[in-house]
């Protein structure tokens, strides 16, 4: 069974939330709702990839503070900002600083519907970078303390005979440490070990800086 599209709504007007909680629900998607971005921050678990629908102008934190607040986390939501005719510059901001669309009060259904749609593809790749990036580091944790000292010399681009001066280790010893790195890494060549290496490393990075 599938899962219910979840879009978390940050909106201090219960109409507006009244209003899009009935309009996603009749497009498959559910709301939940939140009166400021503070309510949503001690709610809601950032631990993994989540749809937002956020209004620019809040009580306490505004939108945009919450965007950029959001950014420095390790696991940032796709967020779609909803803006006044006179906040189109603050909008604007909020999507430099990583917010994936914004939508003009008063904004067409379609309009909305098809923007969460592209919102929550984001986050259906996410949910699969994450997937893929468990696995890798699942894998790379089966491998001994030597061999992530190799794979780490052989994200490097650092050669065979190389690698084994460094480590102090035979040439026939450090081809049987390569071997076995990219056998237990499902990695067929070096060169996506090293983009395993990437991805493991930019777990914590922030999306943008």
């Amino acid at each position: 069974m599938a899962h219910k599209r979840v879009v978390h709504v940050i909106d201090d007007e219960a109409d507006v939330c009244e209003a899009l909680k009935v309009l996603l629900h009749n497009a498959g998607m559910e709301a939940r709702t939140y009166a400021s971005a503070e309510e949503f921050l001690s709610e809601v678990r950032l631990s993994r990839p989540l749809c937002l629908l956020v209004d620019l102008r809040l009580p306490g934190m505004s939108g945009l503070e919450l965007v950029h607040q959001l950014q420095q986390g390790p696991m940032c939501p796709v967020m779609v900002m909803i803006t006044g005719h006179g906040d189109v510059p603050l909008a604007v901001k909020a999507m430099r600083a990583g917010a994936l669309h914004f939508l003009e009060k008063p904004f067409e259904p379609a309009e909305l519907l098809q923007t969460l749609e592209e919102a929550h593809e984001r986050v259906n790749e996410m949910v699969a970078e994450e997937e893929t990036r468990a696995a890798i580091e699942a894998r790379y944790q089966s491998l001994t303390a030597r061999e992530q000292e190799v794979m780490a010399l052989l994200a490097e681009g650092m050669p065979t005979k190389r690698l084994a001066t460094t480590l102090g280790i035979s040439t026939r010893t450090a081809e049987h440490h390569r071997a076995a790195v990219l056998q237990k890494m499902g990695a067929p060549t070096v060169s996506h070990l090293l983009r395993m290496s990437m991805s493991m490393k930019s777990r914590n990075a922030p999306i943008r800086s």
